[in-house]
């Protein structure tokens, strides 16, 4: 007859699978406490199998002293126990096996120690306190949360504030540098743009985001456009994010799919400029012309203004509103679930810890949710594309201001050459 037992700590792990490799005729499973064990110890007393399995010797209890103990009783009940991961068998008695047994030992004490660590860490994500280690710029570590610090806050809102209006990570680092002398790297303001901190959220090394657990920066709406204007950017050239010019990395030559960079011409003595679009890395021999940038910036303001408004028409805005409705539900629901933790942790029907650890995995539940539904396109698309779709409202526009509102329609501009002429095809984004 053979046995076998796991054990699982909640806060640590997932509950391991019960049905094991190896044929047992019993499995003796503990959560979180060790009653399972104890029973386990009362049927060997009656009925004694031959063989334990367990997958560490470190689950037979919380320290060496625990585990030591248990090992004697079951030497002395004469049963094999064998741990599967550790390469361990009682049964063999040669001597680089106690030896082996003394280094397992020594092992275990030093995971016990770590383990201590970050169960302690675990039950402060069940409060949603903030991880260890230094509050982000812009925050200071409270008691239980994250407070805003007043001297440096506004110098984060004054980052996200200029990378909303001009969508340019660069030119917002710049800009900092410049206002507050607050230099700072590309990556840093990357990493900024991205901090689920400054939402007012909780993010822990495991990827978990709690939601809502201390004073934001930014508001929910100002993230949503920071994550699309992410995901734009992503999609263009090296470094073009940031160019001055609003079709700068958005055309592609069609004949020789390359990338068009804007080239800037000018006189000898003479003030005036001229601007280009010419392929970077053209095959072709002889190589494509350059192409006026103010004609084909007319020509893309042309055909925006008639091609989007129809674009948009396309979409399949019932199945959207589908899809948000089913996530609005979805997290509806849950929420509802996490009301009813506290009356069944006082009514009894669920412990404390196990309340807190069910309501930390019903807050990341939602989280997800949540952010699933910040991702998609916002609901006011059409009279969006209504407003854009009038040329004025382009020309009004600085250069950088088109080139937000480019970016945020266009995915790419496609020159099609016909021999010395040329037309565009614009790619939309949805």
């Amino acid at each position: 007859m053979k046995f076998a037992y796991t054990y699982s700590d909640p806060l640590l792990e997932e509950t391991p699978e019960p049905a094991l490799d190896w044929e047992v005729d019993r499995i003796y499973q503990d959560l979180g406490q060790r009653s399972e064990l104890e029973q386990l110890f009362k049927d060997c007393q009656v009925n004694p199998p031959d063989r334990i399995f367990i997958r560490r010797l470190e689950e037979l209890g919380d320290s060496v002293e625990q585990i030591t103990s248990h090992l004697a009783q079951f030497e002395t009940m004469g049963i094999t126990l064998i741990a599967v991961e550790q390469n361990y068998n009682s049964a063999i008695k040669a001597t680089n096996t106690h030896a082996n047994l003394l280094k397992l030992l020594n092992e275990i004490q030093q995971q016990k120690r770590s383990r201590r660590i970050r169960q302690g860490y675990a039950r402060n994500r069940l409060d949603a306190a903030p991880p260890p280690g230094k509050a982000p710029y812009g925050y200071r570590r409270g008691k239980a949360k994250y407070t805003i610090d007043r001297s440096t806050s506004p110098v984060i809102k004054e980052f996200f504030d200029n990378f909303l209006l001009y969508g340019s990570l660069r030119g917002a680092v710049r800009h900092l540098a410049k206002k507050y002398s607050k230099k700072i790297s590309a990556t840093t303001g990357r990493r900024w743009l991205s901090n689920p901190v400054y939402r007012g959220d909780t993010a822990y090394r495991n990827g978990e985001i709690i939601r809502d657990t201390h004073n934001a920066i930014i508001s929910r709406e100002e993230a949503a456009q920071i994550d699309r204007i992410l995901r734009r950017n992503n999609r263009l050239p090296s470094r073009t994010a940031s160019a001055s010019r609003s079709l700068a990395g958005l055309v592609v030559c069609s004949q020789c799919r390359s990338h068009m960079s804007v080239t800037r011409v000018t006189l000898h003595r003479q003030k005036k400029e001229y601007l280009y679009l010419r392929p970077i890395n053209c095959s072709q021999n002889p190589k494509c012309r350059a192409i006026s940038y103010q004609q084909v910036l007319q020509n893309t303001i042309e055909t925006v203004c008639h091609d989007l408004p129809q674009a948009v028409e396309k979409m399949n805005f019932t199945q959207l509103d589908e899809v948000k409705n089913n996530l609005t539900e979805a997290i509806i629901r849950q929420q509802k679930i996490l009301e009813q933790i506290p009356a069944l942790v006082e009514t009894g029907i669920l412990d404390a810890e196990t309340g807190k650890i069910r309501a930390y995995k019903l807050r990341i539940e939602i989280s997800t949710l949540q952010a699933q539904l910040a991702i998609l396109p916002p609901v006011n698309l059409r009279s969006v594309a209504q407003a854009v779709s009038i040329p004025q409202f382009w020309l009004d526009l600085s250069e950088t201001e088109r080139r937000f509102y480019f970016r945020e329609f266009i995915r790419q501009i496609e020159i099609i050459r016909q021999d010395k002429s040329w037309n565009l095809r614009i790619i939309f984004i949805f």
